[in-house]
């Protein structure tokens, strides 16, 4: 497990719960083992890529870098206005991994 954030390599996932974003990272060791970073500060470990997605799209998650801009308008959202967390370190990135969703009209927060 590794405690560098922002890889270049790593794959952002997102859920979008009522008024918020919830964020999960996963990456791939050299193994090809592939870890997956939740709101919750743990790493869930699964044996290959494959499974780690299967297990982020069984929970509603979707790949940030393959939404378009009409898979973001039915989630509500604007692709221009979000983006992955970013940290210093794992623990400071758990405190970004859910994010306020702002309302349309105001771009206030809900």
């Amino acid at each position: 497990m590794s405690d560098e954030t922002n890889r270049d390599d790593d794959q952002w996932w997102l859920a979008a719960l009522p008024r918020m974003l919830v964020w999960s990272r996963l990456r791939v060791l050299d193994s090809g083992v592939a870890e997956v970073f939740d709101c919750d500060g743990r790493i869930n470990i699964y044996e290959s890529e494959d499974v780690a997605r299967s297990a982020l799209m069984d929970a509603e998650f979707r790949a940030f870098d393959g939404m378009d801009a009409d898979d973001a308008e039915a989630w509500g959202l604007d692709l221009e206005e979000i983006e992955p967390p970013r940290a210093e370190d794992d623990e400071a990135l758990r405190e970004r991994m859910i994010q306020p969703i702002k309302t349309p009209l105001s771009g206030k927060d809900w």
